[in-house]
């Protein structure tokens, strides 16, 4: 029998965590850093539509600030991804998205695909 995950993902926006679940188990928890006041990250359940590797950034170039990974959401404007300013994880700093460090938004990226349901929330 072929066991196929169910993941989702719940970030904290109070404790700056990201948890994936498969079911009701804790997979994995990663560090993200978050909108600040006048650019809060948005409440609500959202959906992975789209996975890019290094967005914007071009072939032996600096990265760009999306960092080696880009997950959009179904809010648009909006994603999880990487940076090129890993010191701004844990902190208040982004203009809404889902800061992580570049090797966690690249783990993640691997595990979940098209359609993972996001579901962020003060707690």
């Amino acid at each position: 029998m072929l066991f196929i995950p169910s993941y989702q993902i719940r970030i904290s926006i109070n404790a700056l965590r990201l948890d994936l679940y498969d079911g009701n188990r804790l997979v994995r928890s990663f560090p993200v850093g978050l909108g600040k006041l006048a650019t809060s990250t948005p409440h609500g359940d959202f959906t992975i539509i789209s996975k890019v590797p290094y967005p914007n950034s071009y072939p032996g170039g600096p990265l760009s600030v999306f960092g080696t990974y880009w997950l959009g959401l179904s809010k648009p404007h909006y994603g999880i991804h990487g940076t090129n300013n890993p010191a701004s994880i844990g902190h208040y700093v982004s203009h809404g998205c889902i800061r992580m460090y570049n090797q966690d938004v690249n783990t993640l990226a691997r595990l979940v695909p098209i359609g993972t349901p996001v579901k962020i929330r003060q707690n």
